[in-house]
């Protein structure tokens, strides 16, 4: 009994004093920071401390032991990683090309990940927000931010072949911004260019900093159902979802920052709150125009599911005074869709019909000083439809093309009523 009681007791002596395990390490460079994830076996005790001379930081892990080899290759904050395991003490040392600001921080596990120790390496550079004289500029370009979801430790969904969907929507984000950008008097801003992580806040920060006019979010996202299958767009509702497809999605999405790894903290006093939500009522009025003219536009080649509008209580979407919206692309869960959202084909198609809807969008509700509602104000009524008329003949007599007429109009077909109204570029 006493051999038995002894070797409980050395048992349990040898739990407690088991040793944290570092088991790896994962870096993500943005564009203002880089970052620096260790994988935990277990929650541990660390100190972290920054020496100049040349610049450097120093993270001492107690109670724990380094079981994998620490590597970093080309890049542009960290020069090169350092350690040394010895008597149940681990230091870390990254070699760093400047001095840069550092933040860290420990993770509970989350979705797929353990334990993880995160370190910011932060560079100093300030946001250049745009002045009132800029945005009001005459004849300047729309802004429209497009933000890839997901990015660095945020894989997003994964596809039924291992697709992620962090890669797929910076793919169709980048194309997105190409067809933008060749539309006269309008401007993409990406903002997520690479494979790194942004929190939700940031996202629409950055887009309300650069005085963006519209915010359209990239997901492909999945379900519990790998039958479900097209593309929808959302705009926020924070009392609920309208489906449960989109309690469902926004749910996924807004475990991201966990998931990312970033520390939430929010808090806002009540006058704040109340010039808030203000603000936003009148963002979400536009943010419907928006998505419907989208989805209007998707539904002309691309198949959705359900009616492809919905709303949600999206993290990303939550700009006080900008408008915005959320394209899911398809279900990466879905394995046809999965196929379609790495096809170059249906991307460009894709693509092609969300910068459509986008553009009928603002030729509805131009922004002032803009160089489009300097066209919407030279609109005039050219047309009222009087049976037999066809919209290609009406195209042809007024020399202009089809697509031109029914984005002007939002128009999603080529049927017209008698009497409708038309307006026609001069």
């Amino acid at each position: 009994m006493r051999k038995l009681l002894t070797s409980l007791l050395m048992l349990l002596i040898s739990v407690a004093v088991q040793a944290t395990k570092v088991e790896g390490m994962r870096v993500w460079t943005g564009p203002d920071h880089t970052r620096a994830v260790f994988d935990l076996s277990a929650d541990a005790e660390y100190k972290l401390f920054e020496l100049q001379n040349p610049p450097r930081v120093v993270i001492d892990l107690d109670k724990s032991e380094l079981t994998s080899n620490l590597v970093v290759k080309n890049n542009k904050d960290i020069k090169k990683v350092r350690f040394s395991s010895e008597k149940n003490k681990v230091r870390i040392v990254l070699d760093l090309h400047d001095q840069l600001n550092t933040k860290s921080f420990l993770l509970k596990p989350t979705g797929e990940y353990g334990h993880r120790l995160v370190v910011d390496l932060n560079r100093d550079i300030k946001p250049q927000i745009k002045t009132i004289a800029e945005v009001a500029k005459p004849n300047r370009d729309v802004i429209v931010a497009i933000d890839a979801g997901h990015g660095g430790e945020d894989p997003g969904a994964i596809g039924p072949s291992g697709t992620y969907e962090k890669v797929v929507v910076l793919n169709i984000a980048k194309e997105l911004a190409k067809k933008i950008n060749a539309q006269k008097g309008m401007k993409a801003l990406i903002i997520r260019t690479g494979d790194y992580y942004i929190k939700h806040r940031k996202r629409f920060e950055k887009a309300r900093q650069e005085g963006a006019d519209l915010f359209v979010s990239i997901h492909a996202d999945a379900f519990h159902s790998s039958k479900v299958n097209g593309a929808s767009v959302y705009i926020l509702n924070q009392r609920g979802a309208s489906s449960e497809a989109g309690k469902w999605l926004a749910n996924s999405e807004n475990k991201s920052d966990l998931i990312g790894g970033v520390v939430i903290e929010e808090k806002r006093d009540m006058l704040s709150q109340v010039l808030y939500d203000l603000s936003q009522n009148a963002a979400l009025e536009e943010s419907h125009k928006a998505a419907k003219s989208v989805q209007g536009s998707l539904k002309q080649v691309v198949k959705l599911h359900g009616t492809g509008f919905g709303q949600a209580n999206f993290l990303v979407l939550k700009s006080p005074d900008v408008p915005s919206i959320l394209v899911e692309t398809g279900y990466i869960s879905n394995p046809g869709d999965e196929k379609k959202l790495k096809d170059p084909k249906h991307v460009d198609k894709l693509t092609r019909q969300i910068t459509a809807g986008i553009r009928a969008y603002f030729y509805q509700s131009p922004p002032p000083n803009t160089w489009i509602a300097a066209q919407a104000k030279s609109k005039k009524i050219k047309h009222v439809v009087q049976s037999g008329d066809t919209l290609s003949d009406i195209a042809s007599q007024n020399g202009i093309s089809m697509a031109e007429i029914k984005s002007i109009n939002n128009k999603s077909s080529n049927r017209l009523l008698v009497g409708e109204v038309l307006y026609l570029p001069n």
